[in-house]
C-alpha cells in the first residue's frame, strides 16, 4: 500500500501542479508507449526496428507489417516493479490483397486497487472541518470509508502497410491515447507514426520510425495540454546463416529533442540519444534463444518456441544497479497465433 500511495501522490501532483489552461512541449508525456510490447522484442533490448517480421512490427515499424502473408494475433502480459504495474498488450494484423497489411493493437499501462482515502477521515475536533489535523494518523481513518481506483494509461494504434518493391515497405499508424487518474482527472490524444523497411542487400535489413510525427496532443480535462515530441528511431540488422539456423544481430537508435541531457545514454545539447542492442539465434525455426541490452540499461534475455501456428515467447529483464537498491525483475510472456492456412494465405503468394 505505501507505494501505491507514494506513486498517486505523484500522479495527483503532477495533475495539479498547473490547473489553469496552457500548452506545454512536456517531457516524458509519451513515455509509457516507449517501454515495448512482445516477448521477442524484448527480450532482443528493443532493437526491432529493422528485425519487424512479425505482428509486433505495428509498435515498431509499422512499414514491417508489409511482412506478413498470414493474419495474427498477439497476447501480452508483464508485471512491472514486482506485481505493482500491469502491462497489457493485444493486437490483430491481417494481409490484404496482394501488397498491403492492417493492424490494431490496444497498450495498458496501469495500477489497480489504489487506496482512495479522500472520504475515509473523520472529523476529530468536531467542527465539521476536515483538515491536515484529522488526516495526520492512520487511527484517523474510516476504513469502511475507504474505495479503491485505477491510474492507468491506454493507447490504440489502427496500421497500414504497403510492400512498394519487393526490398522497401513503408506504413503508418494513427494512435489515440487515453490517461486517467481516477476520477481525479483525465486526457486524450491523437497522434501519428510513419516508418519506412529497406534491403539494400539480401539479408541487410534497415528500418526508421518517426513517433508523434505531427506532435502528438495530450489534453487533459483540467485545461492543461501537453504535446508529446517526436521521435526518431533508426535500426539496422543482419540475418546470417550459421550453426544450422539463423543468428540477426540488431541495433536500434532512439533520436529524441526533449532536453533529456543525463537522462539518455548520450546527447548533443537538447538532442538525445538511446540505444537498444540485441542478438537472436533462431534453429530450424523450431526454437530461439535470444539476449540484450535496452535503452535503460537493462540486461535482457529470453527465448521462443514455435509450434504449429502458435508461437510462445518469453523476455527476462534486469536493471544494472547494485543488489542492494536494484529494482524487481521484469518477466513477460506474450504469444503469437498465426493462422497458417491456404484459405488465409495473401493473394499471390
Amino acid at each position: 500500500m505505501p507505494k501505491k500511495v507514494f506513486l498517486l501522490t505523484l500522479s495527483v501532483l503532477f495533475l495539479v501542479v498547473e490547473i489553469k489552461s496552457q500548452t506545454v512541449f512536456a517531457k516524458y508525456a509519451g513515455e509509457f508507449m516507449a517501454i515495448g510490447v512482445g516477448g521477442r522484442p524484448l527480450a532482443m533490448g528493443g532493437a526491432f526496428v529493422a528485425v519487424a517480421n512479425d505482428i509486433t512490427a505495428a509498435y515498431y515499424n509499422p512499414a514491417g507489417l508489409a511482412n506478413l502473408n498470414y493474419p495474427q494475433i498477439s497476447l501480452m502480459h508483464a508485471e512491472h516493479f514486482g506485481n505493482l504495474v500491469n502491462y497489457d498488450y493485444a493486437s490483430v494484423a491481417i494481409p490484404y490483397g496482394t501488397d498491403m497489411s492492417f493492424g490494431i493493437s490496444a497498450i495498458r499501462l496501469g495500477i489497480d486497487g489504489i487506496p482512495n482515502t479522500t472520504k475515509a477521515a473523520v472529523d476529530v475536533d468536531g467542527d465539521g472541518i476536515i483538515n491536515f489535523s484529522d488526516v495526520n494518523s492512520r487511527d484517523n481513518l474510516d476504513y469502511s470509508k475507504i474505495t479503491e481506483f485505477s491510474n492507468q494509461d491506454l493507447a490504440f494504434y489502427l496500421s497500414f502497410a504497403k510492400r512498394h518493391s519487393e526490398n522497401f515497405f513503408y506504413g503508418a499508424n494513427v494512435k489515440i491515447i487515453r490517461r486517467d487518474i481516477g476520477d481525479f482527472g483525465g486526457a486524450t490524444g491523437i497522434g501519428f507514426d510513419v516508418g519506412a523497411l529497406y534491403s539494400p542487400y539480401q539479408n541487410l535489413f534497415v528500418g526508421a520510425n518517426i513517433q508523434d510525427v505531427t506532435t502528438t496532443l495530450v489534453a487533459w480535462n483540467t485545461g492543461r495540454n501537453e504535446l508529446v515530441s517526436p521521435t526518431l528511431k533508426v535500426g539496422t540488422a543482419y540475418m546470417l546463416e550459421a550453426l544450422a539456423g539463423v543468428i540477426t544481430p540488431a541495433i536500434d537508435f532512439d533520436v529524441r529533442f526533449e532536453n533529456r541531457r543525463y537522462a539518455s545514454n548520450f546527447n548533443l545539447g537538447p538532442v538525445s540519444f538511446d540505444v537498444h542492442s540485441g542478438l537472436e539465434y533462431r534453429f530450424k525455426d523450431l526454437f530461439a534463444i535470444r539476449a540484450g541490452y535496452s535503452d535503460v540499461k537493462q540486461f535482457t534475455v529470453g527465448a521462443g518456441i514455435k509450434l504449429p501456428k502458435l508461437n510462445i515467447d518469453y523476455s527476462f529483464a534486469r536493471f544494472s544497479m547494485s543488489e542492494l537498491d536494484r529494482l524487481p525483475d521484469t518477466h513477460r510472456i506474450s504469444l503469437i497465433l498465426t493462422l497458417e492456412e491456404a484459405k488465409f494465405l495473401r493473394t499471390g503468394i
